[in-house]
């Protein structure tokens, strides 16, 4: 198969007009093809999306409170909207800390995990767990210990929702939004945070899971680090991702560690964080930033790197980098991430221009190993791909 007449994004440059060729799931061939004056590539292929981080699986099971969905309904959806996001390899974060209502609980994540595991097979995306462990939930830690000794988590991060430190420095600010999120009044919220902060973390029970995580290979991330200090703890548990650090002093010391910083997408694309913590675009700009993940909203990652791009913050190419190249390396994934010959065939079509004030970037078509997963019915694609010869 030849995908042809396109811009190319490529890993240190733009093509400005080029075509790819696929053979058995992979990119055989990239060349370029000179322009003599004619009209430009009207669409540019990037490489599939790589979110090392997505928390929307837990919404898509329970939309509404006391409302939970199936979960091979809840997975399938997720999926399909994953891969018209343009998203290739995805890490479905699901939550080990008990919830009000059991959505973030260790039973209802053991079963979204097996739910994954089951379902992967026919997924459009390559589908992976992140498993979110919260060290401060006691009861999760044998539940995540037997999914990782049955091989169904594909990456662990270490999450401390403490208040007084980490994403909620600000206890008022979490005692806000405890009532808010949860439900409670603000009393109750508030005696809940003063008995949280109470407990100690257990970061030798954190230690045993990053262990056992460690001897499979997996990647380790921290969560909304938040100092020096903390960074230097979490390197030590063998986290080599920083995910949402909180403060510039955290994301430097993490760049001192060899971690990868990764920032949110809805952070970047808004211009703020919903806590009042640094936003991606100052970690950007202090040139700490590795990639950026979807978050709580897969739909955020093209127009907030876009944004960036037409901002004049980032060549294209860099901006790229950050959904796809960036990412991939950090999860030790390298057979994707990049459009080369050798690498699979994950790759997106997409309409975008870089003028400041065009329409967000929309997602043409979807390749997952030069299988199409998603198409927008464009009608183009035929003067596009060809069979090769």
């Amino acid at each position: 198969m030849w995908i042809a007449d396109l811009r190319i994004v490529l890993p240190d440059r733009v093509l400005p007009r080029g075509a790819v060729r696929v053979e058995d799931g992979c990119i055989v061939e990239v060349i370029e093809v000179p322009s003599f004056g004619t009209r430009p590539a009207a669409l540019t292929l990037i490489p599939g999306l790589v979110d090392l981080h997505g928390d929307m699986i837990e919404k898509e099971v329970e939309p509404r409170p006391d409302c939970a969905f199936p979960l091979e309904v809840a997975v399938g959806n997720l999926d399909a909207r994953l891969a018209a996001s343009g998203v290739t390899t995805a890490y479905a974060g699901v939550s080990f800390a008990e919830g009000k209502r059991g959505l973030r609980s260790e039973e209802r994540a053991r079963a979204m995990v097996e739910a994954l595991a089951r379902l992967r097979g026919q997924a459009r995306t390559d589908l992976r767990v992140h498993a979110r462990f919260e060290i401060t939930n006691d009861r999760a830690e044998p539940v995540l210990r037997d999914l990782l000794a049955r091989r169904m988590v594909d990456m662990v991060s270490l999450t401390d929702h403490t208040p007084g430190q980490g994403q909620y420095r600000d206890v008022e600010q979490y005692v806000a939004y405890s009532a808010r999120a949860h439900g409670h009044a603000p009393e109750e919220a508030e005696a809940r945070a003063r008995a949280r902060m109470a407990a100690p973390p257990a970061w030798e029970v954190a230690r045993a899971v990053t262990e056992l995580a460690r001897a499979q290979g997996l990647p380790i991330a921290s969560h909304d680090d938040d100092t020096p200090a903390k960074v230097a703890l979490m390197r030590s548990l063998g986290a080599t991702i920083s995910e949402f650090p909180v403060t510039l002093e955290a994301a430097r010391a993490a760049r001192e560690a060899g971690m990868a910083t990764l920032m949110g997408a809805p952070n970047a694309l808004r211009g703020q964080s919903m806590t009042g913590n640094i936003t991606a675009a100052s970690v950007l700009e202090a040139g700490l930033l590795d990639a950026l993940a979807a978050d709580y909203h897969q739909g955020a990652m093209l127009p907030a790197a876009i944004g960036w791009v037409r901002e004049g913050r980032l060549p294209l190419h860099a901006a790229i980098a950050l959904l796809t190249a960036n990412p991939a390396g950090a999860a030790g994934l390298g057979d994707r991430g990049v459009i080369a010959a050798g690498r699979r065939a994950d790759l997106v079509l997409l309409d975008v221009s870089e003028a400041q004030g065009a329409p967000p970037p929309r997602v043409r078509a979807v390749w997952r190993e030069g299988r199409m997963i998603h198409s927008d019915g464009w009608t183009g694609m035929a003067d596009a791909v060809a069979e090769a010869a």
